[in-house]
């Protein structure tokens, strides 16, 4: 057990407590040796039929990886030369292609903030994985406010919503709730907060053999609720496929600004407010790995952050949201007008030969 991921076996399921709540769960290096350990272990443990991940507080599930550590250690070396940032992203995204080829059911419960590396140990997972929310959900991939890009397997899984609907969460860094999620296919079933004691009573009891039945049947009861609650993603999404189909930045925000509509309004001043030129790489980052499998998503995703730590954007962005708190980020370049193709190549050129990639291994 360790200090921040507590774990726990009750009826042949595998319960993991994330519980570091003052930072969100933030998810240290240290933790995520400690959810691969327990993972691997339990793989090939065969009492063990299930695995549920949750948080022992309901402000957040995992808010993502913890960027003041990225900002720390950042500062403190050459930009890109610090051996524990490399150990950080390579296993944090050993970690996310472990859970998705997990073998058993892989089951999450995002209840609070889920963002970042919170949705890399939740979307993880293909066939075997079951998604839980509930009203607290706050849901983003929201690394272009930091300066960074959609990682942790963002590049697949955001390609997996309908539509444009991941390119639109990816660029402007949106947060949604619970119905827009389950239309995103970034959720499976709807689960109120007040109704998870006996979720987790069932979860100690059942003799079924399939976990995640049980728990879509236990949800069903609250498909009404969640139905209810209209998704704005479902309501804009002609809008976004519309607007965000393009493939620069540049004709974006053009077909933004070219509609007289609040939702289009909306849109350019969240965008307005991002890194330029993460927004630029990171509308590439997920062109480029459209029909890709999950192994060479996160290897590109590791190349891209190698660059990203040496150009130095994201510890500012960082320094601006949680060091210096000033909100007043100077992003290089400064605006989506000055961004130019070459200067988003550099993100996606090779780092290492193929055969010495931190993530050669994945398959």
């Amino acid at each position: 057990m360790h200090s921040y991921v507590h774990t726990e076996v009750i009826n042949q399921i595998g319960f993991i407590t994330l519980d570091r709540p003052k930072s969100l769960n933030s998810l240290s290096l240290e933790m995520v040796r400690a959810l691969s350990a327990i993972l691997y272990e339990w793989r090939d443990n065969s009492t063990i039929k299930a695995v549920f991940i949750c948080s022992s507080s309901e402000k957040a599930f995992c808010a993502g990886g913890d960027i003041r550590f990225f900002y720390d250690v950042g500062t403190q070396t050459p930009m890109g030369d610090s051996a524990l940032l490399e150990d950080f992203f390579t296993e944090e995204y050993a970690l996310n292609h472990l859970i998705h080829f997990y073998p058993k059911p892989y089951i999450a419960l995002m209840n609070g903030v889920v963002m970042g590396g919170g949705m890399g140990i939740a979307q993880a997972g293909i066939a075997a994985r079951l998604r839980i929310v509930t009203e607290r959900t706050k849901m983003a991939m929201p690394e272009v406010n930091i300066g960074l890009f959609p990682d942790v397997g963002g590049s697949f899984f955001l390609n997996q919503t309908p539509g444009q609907i991941g390119t639109y969460l990816g660029v402007t860094g949106d947060v949604i709730g619970a119905a827009d999620a389950i239309f995103a296919n970034l959720a499976d079933v709807y689960i109120p907060t007040v109704a998870l004691p006996g979720l987790y009573d069932l979860l100690k009891e059942t003799q079924a053999d399939d976990v995640r039945a049980v728990i879509r049947n236990f949800a069903a009861q609250f498909a009404t609720d969640n139905a209810a609650q209209t998704s704005q993603l479902a309501r804009n999404k002609e809008a976004i496929d519309r607007h965000f189909h393009a493939n620069t930045i540049h004709e974006i925000l053009a077909s933004l600004a070219a509609s007289n509509t609040a939702f289009a309004e909306s849109c350019i001043t969240t965008m307005q407010k991002r890194s330029p030129l993460m927004m630029a790489v990171t509308l590439e980052q997920l062109r480029r790995c459209q029909g890709l499998t999950v192994a060479e998503c996160l290897r590109i995703e590791r190349t891209m952050v190698r660059h990203c730590f040496k150009h130095g954007e994201v510890l500012e962005g960082v320094r601006a949201l949680v060091v210096d708190k000033d909100n007043q980020p100077q992003w290089s370049p400064n605006t989506v007008e000055e961004v130019n193709g070459a200067m988003v190549n550099t993100f996606f050129e090779r780092v290492w030969p193929d055969y010495a990639h931190p993530l050669a291994a994945l398959n």
